[in-house]
């Protein structure tokens, strides 16, 4: 079973990459974030034609979530439980192949202590909460996406330059380390402990040219999915691509029952 994430900054826009890349690497599931289109207006015939399923979760402009896979999706939850309230297309999970998996876009929460970075830890600890509710039925759970954090200093190029920024601020740290000690594995991070890498490079200054990257996009998985975990790794030529988004797609590889 193979599982990618990929935030693709715009569906719509990067369209032929997308296609193109699902074509050569056929993956079981596809995770989508910031697919920033209504979910009407997702081009459901393209994926359609290649053979998948899919399931949307879209908002006008912003944010979006969304799954594609070559068998079923039983939808289980469009948005965390416990934040109805919340307007923001940030969450999709379902089953597929009996495996629980989730596509997540975490909140950016720039700048910091504005609304938005309160936002950003309130809806952490809704998905702590969510994620706990999870592991109790012990059964194999991958959630995958841009999870907005960068852990350690293996996962951004400046880690000092990068301290007042809401992606490396302390509480969002301790947030995830905790969200990790309900019995998570993060997947790239624990079959590649000292590899420094990324999965995303910004547009501006030449980031991609001098490899001024920043890993957010993670696979966590249960104990049950991290038993059947036999790879993961970053797909980074794509970020070389013509018209490409500003993050690449993770692939998380897990053995068949």
């Amino acid at each position: 079973m193979r599982i990618a994430t990929w935030n693709v900054n715009s569906v719509r826009a990067r369209l032929p990459n997308v296609m193109d890349w699902l074509g050569k690497v056929r993956p079981d599931i596809l995770l989508l974030q910031e697919i920033k289109c209504e979910t009407d207006a997702f081009p459901e015939m393209d994926f359609t034609m290649a053979g998948y399923n899919l399931h949307v979760l879209g908002q006008k402009t912003y944010n979006g979530v969304a799954l594609a896979s070559l068998h079923k999706i039983d939808v289980v939850r469009e948005g965390l439980p416990g934040f109805e309230g919340d307007d923001q297309a940030r969450y999709l999970e379902a089953t597929i192949e009996g495996i629980r998996v989730a596509s997540i876009y975490a909140p950016n929460g720039n700048p910091l202590g504005s609304d938005k970075f309160e936002y950003k830890l309130k809806w952490m600890r809704h998905f702590k909460r969510h994620a706990r509710n999870l592991l109790r039925d012990e059964k194999p759970v991958v959630l995958g996406g841009d999870f907005n954090v960068l852990q350690t200093e293996r996962d951004v190029y400046d880690p000092k330059g990068w301290e007042q920024d809401a992606l490396y601020a302390p509480e969002v740290r301790a947030e995830f380390r905790e969200i990790l000690n309900l019995g998570l594995t993060e997947a790239y991070r624990a079959l590649h402990p000292d590899e420094q890498a990324y999965s995303f490079w910004d547009y501006q200054g030449g980031a991609w040219q001098q490899d001024k990257g920043l890993r957010l996009d993670l696979f966590l998985v249960s104990p049950e999915a991290a038993d059947r975990t036999n790879g993961c790794l970053i797909a980074r030529e794509e970020r070389g691509k013509d018209k490409a988004s500003d993050h690449v797609p993770v692939i998380l590889d897990l053995q068949s029952n």
